[in-house]
Order: C-alpha cells, then sequence, then structure tokens
C-alpha cells in the first residue's frame, strides 16, 4: 500500500510538471476594421516564427478557428483568426444559407476576401521581422476567397489550401447538386457522367458567379492545394487538370492527391495531409 501511495505521488508529481510547461507561443485578442466594420481575432504567436498565415474561413457561420490555430502555432507558425463579419464578436452582416441569403455571390465573396486582406495587414504589422512570409490558409469555400485576396495584397506570399475548387461557384453547385451529399457517389459514377452533369446541367440559383481562375492567372507566389478523390462537393479530377493548366504556364502551384479521403482533407482520419501543409508553409523560404 505504501509503493502505491509512492507511485501515486510520482504520477501526480510528472502531471503537475506537465500541466506547468508554457506553451511555446503566446495568444493576443485584437480588433480590426474591415469595409466600415469592426472585426475581432485572436493572433497566436510562436517563440520562433518559420511563416505566419490568416485563416480564411469556409462557407458556414464559422468563429475563429483558435484549436486549428494552435495546432499551426505549436509548430512555429504564427496566426491571425478572427470571427467571420456577423459571428460571434465580429460586426457586420453575415451572408449564408442558414439566414435565408446568398453567401457565394460575387459581391459577398468579395467582401469576404476584403476582411481577408485587412487581417494580412494586421498580422504584418504586428510582426516584428518582416521577412517572416505571410500566407492564407483555409478550406473549401475559401478556395475563392484566398485568390480574390492574394490578389488584392501584395503581403501575402503563398496560400494553402484545402479541397478548394478551381472552377466557377455555379459549376460547383451543379456537382455538388448532382452528388446530392451520396458519401458512395463514386463507387456507382464515373468521371465523365459526373464532368457531364458539372458543365451542362440548369443551375438552381441566379447570383454574379466567381472564377478562381482569374486570379490564380495573376498571382505570381507558390501555392499547395490539397485533395481528397472521394470529395463530394468538389470535383477534384477537374480542379487537378485547370491547376495542371496553370502549372504549365509557369505558375509555382502543387497539389497533393489522397485517394481514400473525401471533403475534409485538413481534419480527417490520416494527420498525412496536414503534416504535408505544415512542412510546405514552414520551408516557404526555400
Amino acid at each position: 500500500m505504501c509503493r502505491n501511495f509512492l507511485l501515486v505521488l510520482f504520477l501526480l508529481g510528472i502531471l503537475n510538471r506537465t500541466l506547468a510547461i508554457p506553451p511555446n507561443f503566446t495568444t493576443k485578442n485584437i480588433k480590426f476594421l474591415s469595409e466600415g466594420d469592426m472585426l475581432s481575432g485572436t493572433i497566436f504567436t510562436p517563440k520562433h516564427i518559420s511563416a505566419a498565415v490568416v485563416m480564411v474561413h469556409g462557407s458556414g457561420q464559422e468563429k475563429r478557428m483558435t484549436e486549428f490555430a494552435t495546432l499551426l502555432a505549436e509548430n512555429d507558425i504564427a496566426v491571425l483568426t478572427y470571427d467571420k463579419r456577423g459571428v460571434g464578436e465580429s460586426a457586420g452582416i453575415y451572408a449564408g444559407p442558414e439566414v435565408g441569403t446568398n453567401n457565394v455571390d460575387a459581391s459577398n465573396l468579395t467582401l469576404l476576401s476584403l476582411d481577408a486582406s485587412a487581417a494580412v495587414d494586421v498580422l504584418s504589422k504586428d510582426l516584428s521581422n518582416n521577412k517572416i512570409p505571410i500566407g492564407l490558409i483555409g478550406a473549401s469555400q475559401a478556395g475563392w476567397i484566398i485568390p480574390l485576396t492574394a490578389e488584392k495584397n501584395k503581403k501575402v506570399k503563398f496560400i494553402t489550401i484545402f479541397s478548394g475548387a478551381l472552377i466557377t461557384v455555379k459549376e460547383q453547385l451543379r456537382f455538388q447538386f448532382y452528388t446530392n451529399g451520396n458519401s458512395n457517389f463514386w463507387d456507382t459514377h464515373t468521371e465523365e457522367d459526373a464532368r457531364k452533369h458539372t458543365m451542362n446541367d440548369p443551375d438552381k440559383y441566379e447570383f454574379t458567379d466567381t472564377d478562381p481562375l482569374d486570379a490564380l492567372s495573376k498571382v505570381s507566389i507558390p501555392g499547395l492545394w490539397i485533395f481528397g478523390s472521394k470529395d463530394i462537393q468538389v470535383p477534384v479530377n477537374l480542379s487537378i487538370e485547370l491547376l495542371n493548366t496553370l502549372k504549365s504556364k509557369g505558375k509555382r502551384y502543387e497539389y497533393k492527391l489522397f485517394p481514400t479521403l473525401g471533403h475534409n482533407t485538413a481534419f480527417s482520419n490520416s494527420e498525412e495531409p496536414m503534416n504535408i501543409a505544415l512542412k510546405w508553409m514552414k520551408n516557404i523560404k526555400n
């Protein structure tokens, strides 16, 4: 019994020392102005910074992504993550399907890209070393917003996109409506069939479209896309073809394809996609 008691004390001592170890980064809550509205966010600053990123949201009512930011900061990447406009502590009006509005119209995507650009300016000013490359990272709908931001703000030196489409918004919606959330879609449909519907189906909604190729053809910075072959929201093979066309024209764009993954490549059961992104961003200077 005495030995057990001593063992418990020993384990408690280890636990206390572990809990006492401070994180290798600091956090600071900030507010910044974008297009007349005050947005709220948090800057994560590691002790040793390899690169820095602004996180760009997907399509939902997303607050600042603190868990994701913590992961990046623990890997020596500084982060600014903020509540999307109209969400959490950020002012402005959220536009999205949950409130009966169309959040994929070009005007809204442009507005969100201006928010991200303002965040880049804030992060750039906060960093003491202006040689640290600042990039953008995001998933899904961010695949359209990030190129718009990179085109607007020359401080953006790289982009990292998980499961972002390189086709227009209307084309992506046609594909998404056709797959209809069927997780077994690719077991019963061919690439040719999916592509025919993506390019030719009538549009269910009318709005001003956005083509990411317009911006991607104008910027000259490195980019990394991570895709899953089983994606039923983004037509991956078509997006990769367009990406390869840009690469053939001298763009420094790369991609990684994971045959068993779907749309959620960032936080799937496999850590490999995130590890690849982390390594790529930390080595961006090289």
